[in-house]
């Protein structure tokens, strides 16, 4: 039924403008916003809706990842930007987990969504 329609996904954000200048200007993606609504348009057309919600509660798990060929690279071109990572456990002093499987950095966007890079293989 569903195999030839092109879905997409998408989150909440309880603020649209704040959003658009994080993902538009701090993380360079093409952004377009539509009827109150935010499109983030990802590499190989995989386009993001990011919807308002004046009751958005973040998700506790990552809503979005990006694959890079160079995680420590991203991270530092990142922090630079003003993006600061989480740390913990098997976190080194870059952001970057080390604990096992892929290497990667979660950080928030300004809505508290939990976002990631990750080491491309």
């Amino acid at each position: 039924m569903f195999e030839n329609s092109k879905a997409f996904s998408g989150f909440s954000a309880d603020d649209i403008p704040a959003a658009k200048k994080f993902y538009g200007e701090t993380l360079g993606i093409q952004v377009s916003e539509e009827h109150g609504m935010l499109m983030l348009h990802l590499a190989g057309g995989r386009d993001t809706l990011v919807y308002p919600k004046p009751n958005h509660a973040p998700a506790t798990y990552t809503t979005l990842n990006f694959p890079v060929p160079d995680i420590e690279a991203a991270v530092k071109e990142l922090a630079a930007r003003g993006i600061v990572f989480d740390k913990g456990a098997d976190i080194d002093e870059l952001g970057v987990f080390r604990g096992g499987g892929p290497l990667i950095a979660w950080f928030k966007d300004p809505a508290g969504n939990i976002l990631s890079v990750i080491q491309e293989d």
